[in-house]
């Protein structure tokens, strides 16, 4: 099916509780529904970064496909690259439905689901059966981790990961940033993120590039000391940002006051300006990926010229469909000739 017939068929799901249609979406890719959007490539929008090669700056979040299964079918869509989790040791079921709400007026997702997956043993198989496919077609796959609700040991469930799904992916993501499992963004913190950091370069010294993935609504001296501590402990980069606990003043639709993590246009401000805080406090010394509240192609070299060298999206991704891939490198590429710059590695950072 052609990308732009597939998001024919958006507002149907609309109609739709948003699990129940995000169940849909993923049962539609996974049998090639999606359609092929790629588009060939653009050498203008490819991207050096974590010592890999990226087609295009454009992935999608972590959350969307928590257990690998459409992987392929998503990089078919055009996406540049592709994360599959969050993951952690043991099945979860996850918070009680409903969990997922739509803020339709706002352009907005608030999301409890709360890790919800089938565990790292249904996880790998899929990961390492799609990591091929997806390197023949030159887009790199992440694999994000996190630890489960009850009985967790961040210290021995985060190293216990990472070798896990260090030989089936490019890059991998150590989610301490989720509103949404108790205690979850406490390891933010600089001394359990140093020993959590500490304990994954003991026990599995050779692995992908490592990132962590920050909260929106850490200060700026919670930024900076992240930022510091991922430094300085060996990580290779940030991803900027997870979802927010905030409420941003105008929200018009009805489930704002759902408890959960915020994502879309609202979360666009707090999530540009923690990019920024963090590029500044980096200094190039992390690659940074900045996501929230992304819905144009002007809002992506916004983030570039943030100082992220790769963004993700989500929420737009759910309310526009597969028809949003093409648009955004379109609409980027006008960006780009507005703002002067010949190729997309030229935007990053110059408002830093």
């Amino acid at each position: 099916m052609h990308p732009v017939l597939a998001s024919a068929v958006m507002p149907l799901l609309r109609l739709m509780d948003a699990e129940a249609a995000h169940t849909l979406a993923l049962s539609a890719l996974a049998v090639g529904l999606g359609g092929q959007g790629g588009g060939g490539a653009t050498p203008r929008l490819a991207v050096q970064a974590l010592g890999l090669t990226f087609p295009n700056p454009i992935g999608i979040a972590a959350g969307f496909d928590k257990d690998a299964r459409v992987l392929r079918p998503l990089a078919c869509l055009g996406f540049g690259f592709v994360e599959a989790g969050t993951v952690t040791p043991r099945p979860q079921a996850g918070n009680p439905r409903p969990r997922l709400f739509r803020l339709a007026e706002d352009r907005a997702v608030i999301n409890r689901m709360g890790f919800n997956n089938a565990g790292i043993a249904a996880y790998l198989p899929r990961l390492a059966a799609a990591r091929p496919r997806l390197a023949a077609i030159g887009v790199p796959v992440g694999a994000n981790i996190g630890i489960n609700k009850d009985g967790a040991d961040p210290e021995r469930d985060y190293p216990a990961l990472v070798a896990a799904v260090a030989p089936h992916c490019d890059y991998i993501v150590i989610n301490v940033s989720s509103p949404n499992t108790p205690g979850l963004r406490d390891l933010q913190g600089e001394a359990r993120l140093r020993s959590i950091l500490r304990a994954v370069a003991e026990a599995v010294p050779v692995h992908p590039k490592l990132l962590v993935k920050i909260a929106p609504d850490l200060s700026e001296d919670g930024i900076a000391s992240v930022v510091e501590t991922a430094a300085a402990e060996g990580a290779d980069g940030l991803i900027v940002s997870n979802t927010t606990i905030r409420r941003p003043p105008g929200l018009r639709s009805a489930n704002a006051s759902q408890a959960g993590g915020l994502s879309g246009a609202p979360l666009k401000p707090l999530a540009q300006a923690a990019l920024l805080t963090a590029a500044r406090a980096a200094a190039g010394r992390l690659a940074l990926i900045g996501v929230g509240g992304i819905a144009t192609g002007d809002d992506i070299l916004a983030r570039i010229r943030a100082g992220a060298q790769l963004v993700q999206i989500y929420s737009e991704f759910a309310y526009a469909g597969p028809a949003l891939i093409p648009r955004l490198k379109r609409q980027l590429l006008a960006a780009m000739d507005r703002q002067g710059f010949a190729n997309i590695a030229d935007a990053v950072g110059v408002d830093v």
